[in-house]
């Protein structure tokens, strides 16, 4: 019995490195938890368009939004591990860890990281009537009227959200939430003076920065944005040691063979690294940022925890 189990171990060893020997030689499915035409989408075309030309197969979008990217994480979850379906995962992910009290999924046991993939930072946006013109000032300026500022958010748990909260608790301020069901009527309200503080995405905040609608007050990374370089950090402004930023990451199932992720996390790299990708995704005001799968791992346990605490103070919970 003893040599028949050894030999089944030997035989699967056999097996697994001649899969991994051969892989990939069918097409691979990216699931991405989140609708068409987002950030993630975008993010995930890109890639996929360049790892086409690097592998010499077919990489499929599978686009499964839907419950904060819950569904579309759950379905990669089930996968098999065995390389051809992989799964971009986000700061979302993190945050649901903490945000929902029961997931389908966990994404420490259920998923392997393969790579970062991209960072962009978000902008602290107030209405241009609020009498300040830095991050010091604006915590200043709510610290002498306690709950009386709203700050919007596309809603409860959402990135805007969570990194607002942060922002609160760092700074000792006390604000009022106004969850919307989406960015862009949260980001109508601020501009109508309704809400008085908002973070947004770089990109959208951009424009009507420029367009003197709204007032920039720092960036929420802690570096500058290369699509914003004239506004400072949130942490070099006022607030030391302020960092958030909305993160995408390839994920493949739990128990997916190492030299698979080891493959695919040198194919994403090249892809990363290449001018023609770094210049598709500054347009979308994101910066490529690779990494191994043990940075990556590192990063997720990070970003779980940081923003369990955030939860935790704010009580947002999504069920």
């Amino acid at each position: 019995m003893r040599f028949f189990c050894a030999g089944v171990m030997v035989l699967c060893a056999a097996q697994a490195a001649a899969q991994s020997d051969s892989y990939p030689n069918r097409p691979l499915r990216f699931i991405v938890p989140y609708a068409a035409g987002g950030n993630g989408d975008i993010v995930s075309r890109i890639l996929a368009q360049k790892l086409v030309a690097q592998i010499g197969q077919q990489v499929v979008i599978d686009n499964r939004g839907g419950a904060g990217g819950n569904i579309g994480a759950e379905i990669a979850a089930r996968a098999a591990p065995d390389g051809y379906t992989f799964m971009l995962g986000t700061n979302t992910h993190a945050i649901n860890m903490s945000l929902f009290t029961k997931l389908p999924y966990d994404l420490q046991r259920d998923f392997a990281p393969v790579s970062r993939t991209t960072s962009a930072p978000m902008v602290l946006i107030v209405h241009p009537s609020l009498p300040v013109k830095t991050v010091k000032e604006f915590i200043a300026f709510a610290r002498s009227q306690p709950g009386k500022l709203n700050y919007a958010s596309g809603g409860s748990g959402s990135s805007a959200h969570v990194i607002s909260e942060l922002f609160a608790a760092m700074a000792g301020v006390r604000l009022t939430h106004v969850a919307y069901k989406g960015v862009a009527q949260a980001t109508t309200d601020l501009i109508a003076g309704q809400i008085q503080m908002s973070f947004n995405s770089t990109a959208t905040a951009l424009a009507h920065m420029q367009a003197g609608r709204v007032r920039g007050l720092g960036i929420s990374t802690a570096a500058r944005s290369s699509a914003a370089p004239g506004v400072p950090t949130i942490a070099e402004s006022g607030l030391p040691g302020f960092d958030a930023s909305i993160w995408q990451g390839v994920f493949v199932p739990a128990r997916t063979p190492p030299s698979i992720i080891e493959r695919l996390n040198r194919e994403i790299t090249t892809a990363l690294g290449t001018s023609e990708v770094k210049d598709q995704l500054g347009v979308q005001g994101l910066d490529a940022l690779p990494s191994t799968p043990q940075q990556f791992a590192a990063f997720v346990t990070e970003e779980i925890a940081k923003w369990a605490k955030v939860i935790k103070v704010s009580g947002a919970k999504v069920d």
